[in-house]
């Protein structure tokens, strides 16, 4: 029930003390107003643009990294590592978690920000971390993986830097959303660990690296519930308390 709004307290958007909530609120309000009316005004945007390009637009006015119009690049392929394509993943579902527009952009800004801050020296790691809890789960899949040479193709941008944003449903995104709010990348590494485990019959029967990125790109949908709650069950497993497991 409280989920959207402790993203935002633990992500800066609203201050702790509730008293400066309305006050502060208001503030975010006429931000967002301020800038996409500048958007507007320098026909950036207009009324059919897509609330995630929006958000983008307004993302990179404000950092300064606004691109010149005639330097707009179309989109590029799915799953490659861009920061442009991540944001609007991330922005798309996001969208599917948040019905108000204002709190939507300030939630995918200051992920985002918090994101690259905190994890952006852990992010490159993430692979060999994946590569030495597998070891422990299951050394003859891990074996496989990379026999098959599967192993350097796996959906890392998709799992590490969208943070399963288009990977997994929202109601299973925001459980692990909650842990990376909360100050741990590490479950990232533990959610596609069970991935890896939940799915270990079929991955073994493939040698192909390309359909092994493709299958984990799009994942069966019916079961990420339950390969989550194992994921958090192995992040405490293998790095103790929650406040240790960054």
């Amino acid at each position: 029930m409280y989920r959207i709004h402790v993203w935002k307290v633990l992500l800066g958007i609203l201050p702790p003390h509730s008293d400066s909530h309305a006050l502060v609120s208001r503030y975010r309000l006429e931000q967002f107003e301020d800038v996409s009316g500048a958007l507007t005004a320098m026909r950036f945007i207009h009324a059919s643009t897509p609330a995630t390009e929006l958000y983008l637009r307004m993302y990179q006015l404000e950092s300064r990294q606004l691109p010149r119009r005639s330097e707009l690049r179309p989109p590029v392929r799915s799953g490659e590592d861009d920061e442009d394509e991540n944001f609007l993943a991330i922005g798309r579902a996001m969208e599917e978690i948040v019905d108000d527009p204002v709190d939507c952009y300030w939630l995918i800004r200051c992920f985002v920000n918090q994101f690259k801050l905190k994890f952006g020296d852990s992010i490159p790691h993430l692979p060999k971390s994946l590569e030495h809890f597998l070891s422990q789960e299951d050394a003859a899949l891990l074996a496989h993986l990379k026999t098959s040479g599967a192993l350097h193709s796996l959906p890392y941008c998709l799992w590490f830097r969208r943070c399963f944003a288009g990977c997994l449903p929202e109601s299973s995104l925001q459980r692990v959303w909650d842990k990376v709010i909360s100050g741990s990348c590490k479950i990232l590494v533990f959610v596609a660990v069970e991935i890896l485990l939940s799915y270990k019959i079929m991955l073994m029967g493939m040698s192909d690296p390309d359909g092994v990125y493709n299958f984990l790109s799009n994942l069966p949908q019916e079961n990420t519930d339950a390969i989550v709650t194992k994921a958090i069950d192995l992040w405490h497993k293998h790095c103790g308390t929650p406040m240790h497991s960054v």
